[in-house]
C-alpha cells in the first residue's frame, strides 16, 4: 500500500479503519447494512468535511454546496507526471460507464478534483487539466490555507517532494473517496484495478 494511503487509514479511528484496510488490500468484509446486506466499507470513518474552494471560473464551492449529490473526491496536481492522469483516467471512464448503464443515478454523481499544489494549479489550469477528462468532472483549487483545510477534511497526505528539470513533484495520497448525498464516506473506488472495477463499485452503492 502506498505510503500517503497508511498516512490516511491511520487518522482513522481505529474500528473504521480494518474496514478501510480491508477493501484497500481486497479482503472480504462480513456485516450487515447497504448494497445487499454490505455495510459501507468507510461507514463511520471521519472523513470529509467544510471547505471553501473555486473553479476554473472562480466560482466558490463549500462542501455543502454538493449537498444531496453523491461525490466522487480525488485530490492530485495537474503537473503529475503520471499517477494522477492515470488514476483520474480510471475513475471517469468507469464513471462513463457507470453512466451509460445508471443514466438517472449517474445524474446524482458530482466527480471532484481538489488540487494539492495551489502554487502552480490555478483555476485556469485546474480546468483545462479536468476538462481533458470530461465535462463532468470539477475541478477545484484555492489558497494553500484552503487547500489545507479540504486535504485535512478528508486526511489527505501530501507534500512538496524532490525537483526535477521540469518542476518539483507532489507526494500524495492517491485515493478516490466515493461519499453518499449526505457527504458520509461510503468507499474508496479501486482506480487501480481498472475503469470497469470502478464502475461496478459505483453500481453497488449508488442509486
Amino acid at each position: 500500500m502506498k505510503r500517503g494511503a497508511m498516512t490516511y487509514l491511520a487518522k482513522f479511528r481505529r474500528p473504521f479503519a480494518l474496514a478501510a484496510i480491508a477493501l484497500a488490500c481486497s479482503i472480504p468484509l462480513a456485516s450487515c447494512g447497504k448494497s445487499g446486506g454490505e455495510a459501507p466499507p468507510l461507514e463511520g470513518a471521519e472523513i470529509g468535511g467544510p471547505f471553501t474552494l473555486v473553479d476554473k471560473a472562480g466560482k466558490p464551492h463549500t462542501w455543502d454546496s454538493f449537498k444531496g449529490q453523491w461525490r466522487i473526491v480525488y485530490f492530485g496536481y495537474t503537473f503529475c507526471p503520471d499517477a494522477c492522469p492515470m488514476d483520474v483516467q480510471a475513475m471517469m471512464r468507469g464513471f462513463s460507464l457507470f453512466e451509460k448503464e445508471h443514466t438517472k443515478a449517474a445524474e446524482k454523481v458530482q466527480p471532484i478534483f481538489i488540487t494539492i499544489d495551489p502554487a502552480r494549479d490555478t483555476p485556469e489550469i485546474v480546468g483545462q487539466w479536468t476538462a481533458a477528462f470530461g465535462p463532468r468532472l470539477l475541478g477545484l483549487t484555492g489558497s494553500a490555507a484552503q487547500v489545507k483545510q479540504a486535504a485535512d477534511a478528508f486526511a489527505v497526505y501530501y507534500k512538496k517532494g524532490e525537483a526535477t528539470p521540469g518542476g518539483y513533484l507532489m507526494d500524495h495520497s492517491r485515493i478516490a473517496f466515493l461519499m453518499d448525498p449526505d457527504g458520509e464516506p461510503i468507499a474508496m473506488l479501486p482506480v487501480d484495478k481498472g475503469p470497469e472495477a470502478v464502475a461496478a463499485e459505483l453500481a453497488k452503492w449508488v442509486s
